[in-house]
């Protein structure tokens, strides 16, 4: 196992759609093993593989706090099948994107299905927290990024806020 290095904004590989897995081999679990670490490191609740730079669709999470027992689960080729009702994710930050936090709209409730590690078919409901961490991961595989889902004021600024970070170093 081994700490990737997580892609931060404005790195064109985050636009990047994930295509799917093909095949669940050991060099695939060696990848949900980085991630995992990776993830636990930085630290977040989820890691998309885009974020280290791996075109794969894997998403991986763990809604535990911190010092509770770890709890990792692992999305292999997610899809939400449906969605509902909308929510405001308060707050809403992310590992690619430093620095900066928003509120989002995002669905309530959704269904999401995919495999895990050990290539069993998943499908299962999701709301509040839980809803809001996956479709956050799920956007990264699409290429989205959170600050996509906010007014271009707020995205603008943001960007500001980036290029004076970025001009100080």
């Amino acid at each position: 196992m081994a700490i990737r290095d997580i892609l931060i904004y404005p790195n064109k590989f985050l636009r990047k759609r994930a295509r799917p897995v093909k095949e669940i081999d050991g060099d695939l679990q060696k990848i949900i093993a980085d991630m995992s670490e990776t993830m636990y490191a930085a630290p977040g609740a989820g890691l998309a593989s885009i974020q280290i730079g791996v075109e794969q669709s894997i998403m991986v999470y763990d809604l535990k706090p911190k010092d509770e027992r770890r709890s990792l689960q692992v999305l292999i080729n997610p899809k939400i099948v449906s969605q509902e009702g909308q929510v405001i994710s308060e707050n809403e930050g992310c590992l690619s994107v430093p620095d900066f936090r928003a509120d989002v709209k995002r669905a309530s409730q959704i269904v999401v299905a995919g495999l895990d590690r050990n290539e069993n078919t998943l499908r299962f409901d999701a709301e509040g927290h839980f809803a809001i961490v996956l479709q956050h991961e799920l956007d990264h595989l699409n290429g989205t990024l959170f600050i996509d889902h906010l007014s271009s004021l707020k995205r603008g600024l943001y960007k500001r806020h980036l290029k004076k970070k970025l001009s100080l170093k």
